[in-house]
C-alpha cells in the first residue's frame, strides 16, 4: 500500500490536490483502499480542462441562429392522426420500440432522501411513486398491443442500489422483471470555486453524474446496444423520470417519425412567457440545436414569421425518439460538456461535514439534445402541455408536485379510483 500511496501523492501533487489525503492517517485500511483506488481512476486532465475552458465566457453568434421547423399536433386532421397511429401501432406490435428512462437523480430538491423516482405523490384516492406512474403507463401499452416493452432505467452510482431494491420490494409493480434493465451512468468529480476537488467523506471524493447526454456511452459501456440488437429494436424512446404525463410509447409520434424517415425526433411545448427560463429548439449554423435560456433575448423570443407564428418558442420537454442506428452513432460521439453551479455539502478542514449557504461547486454534464446536431433530419412535434407535460422539479417554482398532480387529475379524473 505504501507504493500505491506514493504514486497517488505524486498524482495529487501534479494537480495541486494534496488536500484529498488530509485525513488519510485516520482512515481504516478499507477506507484507505477506497480512497486510493478512487483517486487513481480520476481523469484529472479532463476535469481541469473542462474547468479551465468553462471560465472562458461563451458568446452566441445570433447571425447563425435560425428557427427549427415544427409540426403542431393540434393542426393534424383526424385522418392524419389515424394514418400515423397505424404506422406506430404496427411498429409497437412488432416489438420494435425500447424505452429508456433517465432516473439518476435524487429527491433532494423535493426535501426527500432517496432516488427521485421513488418519490410518492399523494392523490385524493391513492398514492404512487414516479416510477409506478411510468410503469402503469407502460403496462397499459403492453396490454393494448399484446407486447412487453423492454424498459431500460438509467440510474447513478448514488441511487442504483436503492432503485433496484425499491423495484424488488414492490415486486416490479407487476412488470415482467426480466424486461427491466438497470444501468448506471458515469460520473465526474465536483470542483469548487477555488479549483479544488472536494470530499464527500474523509475517504471519498465527491462525484456527480454526467448528465442525461451520458446515456449513450452508458448504454454502450453496459453492453445494452447488443441487448437491443438481439431484441431487434429499431426505435428507442428517451424520457426523464419526473414528467408524470410523459407518453413513453406514443404511436402517433412513432408513426410520424417512421413515415418521415427521421433519425431523431423530439416533442416540444409552447413557451408561454417570452423570458421564462426554458431552453428552446433552434438551428445553429443550420444544425439542429437548443438555445439555452440565458442566451435568449426578448427580441428573439418575441420574433414571428410572416404568418404571425413565434419562431423561437418550442421548449424542450425531454421526450425524444431515435432510431437504433442513430443511438449507435451517438455512442461514438464525444458530446460537449456544460457547466452547472450547484450547492453541495463537503468535508471541511476539520473533517466535519459542512453544508454551504449557497452554490459552491461546479459539475459538468452532457445533454442529450447536443446529439441532434449530428443528424440532418429531425422531427419536432409540438404537443399540448396540459396533456403531456407535468414535471416535478422542486417545491418552489412552477414545476412543483401540486401543479403536476392538478394536471394529472384533470386529465385522468374519471379514472382516479382505479389507476
Amino acid at each position: 500500500m505504501e507504493t500505491e500511496l506514493a504514486n497517488v501523492k505524486n498524482i495529487l501533487a501534479l494537480y495541486h490536490q494534496e488536500h484529498l489525503l488530509n485525513f488519510y492517517n485516520e482512515l481504516t485500511d478499507d477506507e484507505k483502499n477506497i480512497l486510493l483506488n478512487q483517486i487513481k481512476h480520476i481523469n484529472f486532465d479532463l476535469i481541469f480542462d473542462l474547468y479551465n475552458k468553462s471560465k472562458i465566457p461563451s458568446e452566441v453568434d445570433y447571425s447563425n441562429i435560425s428557427p427549427l421547423p415544427h409540426i403542431e399536433k393540434n393542426n393534424l386532421s383526424e385522418k392524419e392522426i389515424d394514418f400515423y397511429c397505424n404506422i406506430g401501432k404496427e411498429a409497437l406490435e412488432n416489438n420494435e420500440l425500447a424505452i429508456v428512462t433517465m432516473a439518476g437523480g435524487q429527491g433532494t430538491r423535493l426535501g426527500y432522501k432517496g432516488p427521485k423516482g421513488t418519490y410518492e405523490l399523494k392523490f385524493a384516492f391513492f398514492k404512487k411513486s414516479l416510477f409506478e406512474i411510468i410503469c402503469d403507463d407502460l403496462k397499459k401499452t403492453n396490454e393494448k398491443y399484446n407486447i412487453t416493452l423492454p424498459w431500460y432505467i438509467m440510474t447513478s452510482v448514488e441511487n442504483d442500489l436503492a432503485t433496484r431494491e425499491y423495484f424488488k420490494s414492490h415486486k416490479y409493480f407487476g412488470y415482467d422483471k426480466n424486461s427491466i434493465t438497470f444501468f448506471k451512468q458515469e460520473q465526474l468529480p465536483l470542483i469548487n470555486i477555488e479549483g479544488d476537488l472536494i470530499l464527500q467523506e474523509p475517504y471519498l471524493v465527491k462525484n456527480a453524474s454526467c448528465g442525461n447526454g451520458n446515456v449513450f456511452k452508458s448504454l454502450k459501456y453496459n453492453n445494452l446496444l447488443d441487448d437491443m440488437k438481439t431484441k431487434n429494436i429499431k426505435w428507442v424512446s428517451f424520457g426523464g423520470i419526473d414528467n408524470i404525463l410523459l407518453k413513453n410509447a406514443d404511436p402517433l409520434f412513432l408513426g410520424m417519425m417512421i413515415h418521415g424517415k427521421y433519425e431523431v425526433a423530439s416533442k416540444s411545448i409552447f413557451k408561454e412567457q417570452p423570458m421564462e427560463k426554458t431552453a428552446v429548439y433552434c438551428k445553429k449554423n443550420n444544425r439542429n440545436s437548443i438555445l439555452d435560456y440565458d442566451d435568449i433575448t426578448l427580441e428573439l423570443s418575441e420574433s414571428k414569421d410572416e404568418n404571425g407564428s413565434y419562431l423561437y418558442r418550442e421548449a424542450n420537454m425531454l421526450s425524444h425518439i431515435m432510431s437504433f442506428d442513430a443511438v449507435c452513432k451517438c455512442c461514438t460521439i464525444d458530446l460537449p460538456f456544460h457547466r452547472a453551479f450547484k450547492k453541495n455539502a463537503f468535508v471541511n478542514e476539520e473533517g466535519m461535514k459542512q453544508v454551504p449557504d449557497g452554490p459552491n461547486t461546479f459539475k459538468f454534464e452532457n445533454f442529450i439534445f447536443d446529439a441532434f446536431s449530428y443528424f440532418d433530419n429531425m422531427l419536432l412535434l409540438r404537443v399540448n402541455s396540459n396533456e403531456e407535460f407535468a414535471p416535478i422539479k422542486s417545491f418552489t417554482g412552477i414545476y412543483n408536485p401540486d401543479t403536476a398532480m392538478d394536471k394529472y387529475e384533470k386529465l385522468f379524473g374519471i379514472l382516479r379510483h382505479d389507476l
